[in-house]
């Protein structure tokens, strides 16, 4: 019963924030200001105090190969399958559709059913999915629907096509310039995530055998500490029921694809990484967490809209305690 409390917890300030909003507590637009004390210094600070108070080996990279993985297929699936939909739908199922929700949701879950020991695993699993939710698939949405960043898709006037048009150089200079354009696009994407970039570093102190000094961690405790806070009153702030048939659609779509993609990533985490129960049973665990913090600000930037996102977060934060509840007991059985 008291591994339950934790996840109770989390959907509890979901709900604390989203009636804050609807009582005018907050404002409308006062979740930009959490969503950017969150990506911008809340998160890396999480991400830095996991490095400075576990040990990390390099074996467990497999399990960031593993992560990296089970973000970057389901995007690629639904870019393929929804080939006819426009580009709006298709941006908003690839942003909503895959990425796991692990610094802000996972860490608090598989410390409360298996220990401080399951952080160690659960970063290395959160280092691959980073690459994806913090600036993979938006670079890879924009890149493959021809969308310009900077701009939502309505300034951009969409329309119903699949694809926004790509206007084609003519002449071998033009080609070079835009080639580069899209390279300092993708490069931008990434360089531009805080949270990336802390991964990133993370990991080169990590293969050079850097030994954190203490007061690391205790500068940045307090923003581990308040992550899980800071992220699900943001969803709570986000959060708006869907309000017509067309939002409920797109709810049972994204659901209709996280839930059978997360099921197949628990599965083969369970039965072919080589690691011992514990270590594998986290990873189960994390591939079955909510939908990515990032989505949210994604399509927000993306669409110029992030409440149904923000819906889908909350539910999918739902579902997901359901499922690593029943993982867990089913595993312990």
């Amino acid at each position: 019963m008291s591994a339950l409390i934790q996840p109770a917890t989390l959907l509890l300030i979901i709900l604390l924030g989203y009636l804050f909003k609807r009582t005018g507590i907050l404002g409308p637009k006062d979740y930009r200001v959490v969503q950017v004390l969150e990506f911008d210094i809340v998160l890396p600070g999480a991400i830095i105090y996991s490095f400075a108070t576990n040990p990390h080996q390099l074996n467990l990279l497999l399990l960031s190969c593993f992560s990296f993985f089970a973000a970057l297929i389901p995007p690629l699936l639904i870019f393929v399958a929804t080939r006819h939909r426009p580009v709006a739908d298709r941006a908003f199922l690839m942003l909503n559709g895959s990425g796991f929700n692990v610094g802000c949701f996972c860490f608090p879950m598989v410390q409360a059913f298996l220990g401080p020991a399951a952080l160690v695993p659960a970063a290395m699993f959160d280092i691959g999915n980073d690459i994806m939710v913090a600036a993979g698939t938006n670079v890879m949405t924009q890149n493959l629907l021809h969308i310009a960043p900077g701009k939502t898709l309505a300034e951009q006037n969409a329309g119903d096509a699949p694809t926004l048009p790509r206007i084609k150089a003519t002449d071998h200079d033009a080609r070079r310039l835009q080639r580069r354009a899209l390279i300092r696009n993708i490069v931008k994407g990434f360089v531009t995530s805080p949270a990336f970039d802390t991964y990133i570093l993370m990991l080169i102190l990590m293969i050079f055998n850097f030994h954190f000094p203490t007061w690391i961690a205790q500068v940045s405790q307090p923003f581990s500490a308040a992550n899980a806070f800071c992220s699900m009153v943001m969803v709570g702030m986000l959060t708006d029921l869907p309000g017509s048939k067309r939002d409920l659609k797109f709810v049972g779509e994204v659901m209709a694809w996280r839930l059978p993609c997360a099921i197949i990533f628990a599965l083969l985490a369970w039965y072919i990484l080589p690691f011992n129960p514990l270590i594998r049973e986290t990873v189960v665990m994390c591939c079955l967490a909510p939908t990515a913090i990032f989505s949210t600000m994604f399509t927000d930037k993306v669409l110029g809209n992030a409440k149904l996102a923000g819906f889908i977060l909350c539910l999918t934060a739902v579902v997901g305690t359901m499922l690593m509840t029943g993982a867990h007991f089913l595993i312990h059985m």
